[in-house]
């Protein structure tokens, strides 16, 4: 079973990087385009029927799918427009916490609700769900991405080693505790990758990629300055600028080459390194079903096709499962005496804090203490040795956008579409999925 640590040993964490150096190439500005006319959020949560938290929980998800895909699972395109994701979408988020909430992880699952007097128990499995969903937010789906991006680089240039590990960082080397270390994924230096996802800035670095030296002997690196190769914008779908320069480049690590490199950070919280995909191999994927132990997917091995996540058409709510996977381990049982903080009872103390005119803005503690997890590693916004939480006050407009939209706030009246803000590449958390 999984063993949550009461004091979780938060992994340093990049600092936020600077947006993209701007395009050099003057672009026509383009014509102001009306924001996207909000779908309305159905009417006020009814009593339920049942006393099925998960049921109730799905059933408030499912009415409120429409509205979820149109106003809160949006990302900003390079124009600065506001759109629905076209990589996440809230029937893949459903279908995820269906899996996670009933197999779950070992003896996690999905927290989806309580038997409380002073409100219907699925509630606080929705208060969950937002919480999950604002850092989501944060981490991916605002970028469109689920594979990591290449975004580590100087003056316009993105060595193609980046896929190894960003701001020092090298991601085959993230490594288990000795108590699970048997979880982990051995290193194959023979695998080939190709990121399903990637920025579509101008001249925003492809695909990350890995393959053996016998294939790859060195790497060069991405200049976001060029014209595309020959005129032909072809390396990636929707290139408009950038081209490869066939030059051994170090990445900040000193890296020149990307073998054994496919380890980079994947889904909607950034599942990263050989032992969280193992852990996820070994509660969720082949691995567990080859070793007798119940498994949601005994026919996608993590450690094999770490790719899955991104690239499954079978499965696209994995890009959701390795996230919750995340969630599970990191966040809901989190408890800690330094910090103060203790997951889900203070998750419960908020919920009851909802209705009667209550604002979420006016008590921040319980998002910003989440934000903290997530993103630094401890529940704090300033004190967490790792530094200081990036964009905490985003993660707190989506927290409350996701409380709007399920329903959580009175009036149940639809949030605005967020204003634009400049594209900037998302800064990878901790080691996400470790206990």
């Amino acid at each position: 079973s999984i063993v949550a640590s009461s004091e979780p040993t938060p992994t340093p964490s990049p600092v936020p990087v600077p947006a993209p150096v701007p395009v050099p190439v003057p672009a026509p500005v383009p014509a102001p385009v009306p924001a996207p006319v909000p779908a309305p959020v159905p009417a006020p949560i009814p009593t339920p029927d049942s006393d099925d938290h998960l049921e109730n929980l799905v059933a408030v998800l499912e009415a409120r799918e429409e509205a979820l895909n149109n106003n809160v699972l949006l990302y900003q395109t390079p124009d600065f427009h506001w759109v629905p994701s076209t990589v996440y979408n809230a029937a893949d988020m459903i279908s995820a916490i269906q899996v996670m909430a009933t197999t779950g992880a070992g003896e996690l699952t999905f927290f989806v609700g309580e038997d409380n007097k002073a409100k219907n128990g699925y509630v606080y499995g929705l208060v969950n769900v937002a919480a999950f969903l604002a850092q989501s937010l944060q981490e991916s789906i605002h970028y469109n991405a689920c594979d990591e991006n290449s975004w580590d680089g100087l003056g316009g240039q993105y060595p193609l080693s980046n896929a190894c590990g960003q701001l020092g960082q090298s991601y085959q080397d993230y490594t288990c505790s000795a108590e699970e270390a048997h979880m982990a994924c051995e290193v194959d230096p023979n695998m080939e990758i190709v990121a399903t996802t990637n920025a579509k800035w101008w001249g925003a670095p492809p695909p990350l990629f890995c393959g053996p030296k016998s294939s790859f002997p060195t790497t060069g690196y991405w200049n976001s300055f060029a014209s595309c190769s020959g005129g032909v914008c072809d390396d990636y779908e929707g290139q408009k600028g950038g081209a490869v320069v066939d030059s051994a480049t170090p990445n900040s690590l000193g890296r020149t080459d990307v073998e054994g490199c496919c380890w980079w950070g994947r889904g909607v919280i950034q599942t990263t390194g050989v032992c969280n995909f193992g852990k996820l191999n070994y509660y969720l994927g082949k691995r567990a079903s080859d070793e007798g132990r119940d498994s949601a997917y005994p026919d996608i091995d993590f450690c094999r096709t770490p790719d899955a996540i991104c690239s499954s058409t079978d499965h696209p709510e994995l890009k959701w499962i390795a996230g919750i996977f995340y969630w599970l381990n990191s966040v809901q049982t989190y408890e800690s005496q330094t910090y103060g903080f203790d997951y889900l009872a203070s998750l419960e103390d908020f919920t009851d804090k909802l209705g009667s005119g209550f604002d979420p803005d006016s008590d921040t503690s319980f998002i910003d203490a989440v934000s903290g997890i997530v993103n630094r590693g401890c529940a704090s916004l300033s004190a967490c040795p790792a530094g200081h939480v990036h964009n905490a006050g985003e993660r707190r407009a989506n927290f409350k956008l996701a409380l709007e939209y399920l329903g959580l706030l009175d009036g149940n009246s639809p949030a605005p579409v967020p204003s634009p803000v400049p594209v900037e590449a998302p800064v990878p958390s901790p080691n996400p999925v470790e206990a």
